[in-house]
């Protein structure tokens, strides 16, 4: 293998990987003692607990080396730290703001009489210690390295006393995917930026991940809904009761003050009363199916059915037979079929706990019990994991096993310590015989160390409730209860289904029959701990066979066939994971990448589905024929699949590169070539220049998809010009511009100077002629024009009335006289509510204590502070509470005094009222919510004070 290269060039990485803070540490005095180095500064703290005095513990906060973002000075590198001319040798440099911890590292690595690699057990965490390894020059064939699943003491005293060399096939692996996600995104990334827009950017998985998005998307947008009709009967045990029964039924379902009754509402009703539903399964011999409204007002009417009144009804926005929906109101009559009990059938069944906790499972359960984001899932396992103070003589303490993993399986001690737990707690009647196993439901599982759970599963989320934050509780107390459930005994039911016979009063014929299931929990084994979900338990009351019943409703309902549902955060993680897509460790960067990119975004703020937006839609499609191989989901899973071979068959990491690498750069030289640009891309649309009355077409901007006249963009004339040979086409001058002269194929422009006078009239003349039109509209998201959302926000440059839009960082508000008068509101990206101008800064005398640069002296909320002029360049602040008095004085001064000549806007409403900071704007056509505006009106104040 060719020895990697290492450089110290302080070439700034596009991120350090660890997603937190890389402030460096001192270097302790590590004489005479073993060094070890973590990744985190917490876990250096847990494990320094249990390795005794003769012993350092360091952070490297993550990654201290990566792959440059740009080439050196006066070098041409197509992918920066990856030389594609000499199979794919890799330059790593030390991450510009890691460069004092790795001098610290290198301090204490000096005098240390050894140093040991603890970081995490996975390619990732390999990766690190190889990297940590190179920086301080240490031989990676020699350097201790140790891994434990949890850091508990047992589990340190393990690894430490099993010391490994570091695994160059996981290294391997890992920068194999490193380099290869290098070359797909540096590359594929300035096709973007010629055919679609500037500052996009393309990712191997991240693209595949959001093509699932986008093929949902579209699903949903084909699928045309199938009619289907159930007809439900409620039949009363009670038989005096029954007339009785019907009105306080619907008095019931009508009886509510904000949301309808729920089913679980309504079962408690129909047991309370002892009243059971059932669906009708068979009519006259035949099973019961219709999408016909009429044959289910017949069948219904045939089982006593009376109908009052049909309500209809058009939905427009509905496609198919979804259009037309119907509602059939009525009541059960007299001349009714009589209806008993046929037959009764109870079965014992059970419940099984689930295996404990993977990555996959872990992220799920707490998006859709807790509704963490998969992010927030991973950062408070990672704190659980890294230890949390707990007090007294436990200290810092590590909670759960490493978090990053796609085995199910529990260690033997693991085992016992779950069925010693429930023994004590629940007594044998919840243990089971043996031991519960569970297999991975992940066949190219590659970390396949232990389930997540406990360390100690006497540390119940209860005991140690004060040490931990709500949302780590939250979080603990769902993998302790899993963990424990799953060595538990199943839970039993009895599960009873009522067949009900309808038979013909003339001849006591069988007419109809309808079904009722209904099941009871008898003994709660897991449960115990998981508690009994909501809504199984459904309560049939005390029924004998031939029992006659009266029915108090018999009730036809339409019904319409669902498109696929949207992907949520937590089903695309688990989607990915079907189709061997990442990794433990990458699922939630690769979901939360595609959102911050917004290729994808939710249907509303705080609606968990995610939908495709039309920049992820057009990306997607041109990636697709670009890279059609690339962007296929089995071939992006056969990658993944050689990756896991370079680690466990040490397949050669070259390779790989290079097979992928050949065609790749094929397709995308052919690309560059043959694409079409998005925004020359156009598609019919079905509505009517407002302007002109030519047809409308869609086309995609900046902001996404808009609706535009036909005639915005006019075809070329062809024309010739003087002595210039072959054709040329004359494009329409848009404003006061000249008409464009450029050659059929696009190779020559022919400068307006360079014509005759006679030459210059005609072309002129010719341009003039050509009909164009300026329209253009945003769309809903069906793709209707959208009018101009008038605000009750009033310019505050012309005092004229303003209208919501939506720029590339989201919607503000606008003058309707733009482009005449160019004034804007702000928003606040997440609650819409108004951002209120503010004074500019100014610059002090004050400089910078990083770059020397004068300071910037602002306000804000809680007072005057400083910060660099030169920002982002430099991001250098000074706490103003830390000058001297005599200083803070004087720019208390300035700043007044620069208030005074520099005034703030005030803005308002149409009606002149002052508009406070947090105020939530009425916009036409949205509902208005008083709740969420923290701000009221204020009276306005005089002319002066303006």
């Amino acid at each position: 293998m060719a020895k990697k290269r290492s450089t110290t060039r302080s070439t700034k990485s596009r991120a350090n990987g660890s997603g937190k803070s890389s402030r460096s540490q001192k270097a302790p005095d590590a004489t005479g003692k073993h060094l070890v180095i973590v990744e985190s500064p917490t876990k250096a703290r847990t494990i320094n607990r249990y390795l005794g005095p003769d012993y350092v513990v360091m952070a490297s906060v993550g990654h201290v080396r990566d792959l440059p973002s740009r080439a050196p000075k006066g070098e041409k590198q197509e992918v920066p730290g990856v030389d594609l001319e000499h199979d794919f040798e890799p330059t790593y440099d030390i991450l510009p703001d890691k460069k004092k911890t790795v001098t610290e590292l290198r301090k204490a690595a000096k005098n240390a009489t050894d140093i040991w690699f603890a970081t995490d057990l996975d390619r990732e965490g390999e990766a690190i210690a190889w990297h940590l390894a190179e920086a301080l020059g240490i031989n990676t064939e020699h350097a201790k390295r140790v891994v434990f699943n949890a850091i508990t003491k047992g589990e340190i005293d393990r690894a430490f006393h099993e010391p490994r060399n570091i695994d160059q096939a996981m290294v391997d692996a890992q920068q194999a995917r490193r380099i290869l996600d290098r070359i797909v995104g540096y590359q594929v990334s300035p096709l973007l930026w010629k055919k679609v827009a500037g500052g996009l950017s393309a990712g191997r998985v991240q693209s595949v991940a959001t093509r699932l998005v986008v093929e949902r998307e579209r699903e949903i947008e084909a699928f045309v809904p199938d009619e289907y009709w159930r007809i439900t009967g409620l039949f009363a045990t009670r038989l005096d009761d029954a007339d009785k029964l019907a009105p306080q039924w619907q008095e019931f379902l009508t009886s509510y003050e904000e949301k309808p009754r729920t089913v679980r509402e309504q079962n408690a009703w129909l047991s309370e009363h002892d009243c059971l539903r059932a669906e009708l399964t068979e009519l006259q011999g035949k099973p019961f199916e219709t999408d016909n409204r009429d044959d289910a007002r017949k069948a219904a009417e045939l089982l006593g059915f009376v109908l009052d009144n049909a309500e209809e009804k058009t939905d427009d926005k509905a496609k198919g037979s979804a259009k037309n929906i119907v509602r059939y109101l009525g009541h059960v009559g007299d001349d009714r079929p009589d209806y008993a009990i046929e037959s009764i059938q109870t079965k014992r069944s059970t419940s099984k706990p689930g295996a404990p906790f993977i990555t996959s499972t872990m992220q799920q359960a707490a998006a859709n019990r807790l509704g963490f984001q998969l992010q927030r899932t991973m950062r408070l396992a990672q704190q659980l994991y890294e230890g949390i103070n707990l007090g007294g003589a436990r200290g810092q303490t590590g909670l759960i096993t490493y978090m990053r993993t796609d085995s199910t399986h529990l260690s033997g001690d693991a085992l016992n310590m779950a069925r010693k737990f429930v023994s004590d707690t629940h007594g044998e009647q919840y243990l089971p015989e043996k031991p519960n196993f569970y297999s991975s439901s992940n066949k190219s599982a590659q970390e396949a160390h232990e389930a997540i759970r406990p360390t100690d599963v006497t540390l119940t989320p209860q005991s140690i409730r004060s040490a931990l934050n709500d949302e780590q509780y939250k979080l603990y107390d769902l993998i302790w209860r899993r963990f424990v459930a799953c060595q538990m005994t199943p839970a039993q039911w009895d599960s009873t289904t009522i067949m009900i016979a309808a038979k013909a009063k003339s001849d006591a014929s069988d007419l109809a029959r309808f079904k009722a299931t209904g099941r009871k929990l008898v003994f709660d084994g897991f449960y115990k701990v998981m508690g009994v979900p909501t809504g199984d338990d459904v309560v049939l009351p005390e029924l004998e066979e031939q029992q006659p019943l009266a029915p108090i409703v018999i009730d036809p309902t339409q019904h319409f066939t669902s498109p696929p549902a949207r992907y949520t955060e937590a089903s695309l993680q688990k989607k990915l994971e079907e189709e061997g897509i990442g990794r433990p460790s990458t699922y939630a960067a690769i979901i939360q990448t595609i959102q911050d990119r917004e290729y994808v975004t939710s249907v509303a703020p705080r609606d968990r589905r995610l939908m495709a937006t039309d920049l992820g839609m057009v990306v997607t499609d041109m990636l697709v024929e670009a890279f059609p191989k690339v962007m296929d989901v089995a071939y992006t899973r056969e990658m993944e699949a050689e990756l896991d071979h370079i680690e466990d068959e040490r397949h050669d990491w070259r390779k790989m590169l290079r097979e992928f690498y050949g065609p790749f750069r094929e397709k995308l030289e052919k690309a560059h070539d043959q694409l079409q640009h998005a925004k020359a891309a156009s598609m019919p649309a079905p509505y009517k220049c407002p302007k002109c009355g030519a047809a409308t077409e869609y086309r995609f901007g900046k902001n996404g998809r808009f609706l535009s006249c036909t005639r915005f963009n006019v075809p070329p004339v062809e024309v010739k010009v003087h002595d210039q040979p072959g054709k040329y086409l004359l494009y329409k001058a848009k404003g006061k511009a000249r008409p464009k002269i450029v050659s059929e194929d696009g190779s020559t422009k022919i400068g307006w100077t360079k014509l005759n006078a006679e030459e210059k009239k005609k072309f002129q003349q010719i341009s003039d002629e050509m009909e164009t039109c300026d329209y253009a509209a945003p769309i809903d998201r069906d793709g209707k024009p959208m009018e101009p959302q008038l605000s009750d926000i009033a310019c505050p440059e012309c005092g004229g009335e303003m209208t919501k839009r939506t720029g590339r960082f989201g919607a503000f508000l606008g003058c309707v006289n733009y482009p005449q008068c160019k004034g804007i509101v702000k928003l606040d990206p997440k609650k819409q509510t108004v951002i209120l101008p503010k004074t500019e800064p100014y610059t002090t005398d004050v400089p910078c204590p990083k770059c020397d640069s004068p300071l910037y002296l602002r306000e804000s909320k809680r007072g005057l502070w400083l910060s660099c002029s030169t920002f982002p360049k430099c991001r250098g602040r000074v706490g103003f509470s830390t000058l001297e008095e005599d200083k803070q004085a004087e720019l208390e001064k300035i700043w007044a005094e620069h208030e005074k000549q520099n005034p703030r806007p005030v803005i308002r409403t149409v009606n002149g009222e002052v508009v406070p900071e947090g105020y939530l704007p009425k916009i036409a056509g949205e509902g208005e919510d008083d709740s969420s505006s923290d701000g009221q009106l204020e009276d306005a104040p005089s002319s002066d004070a303006a």
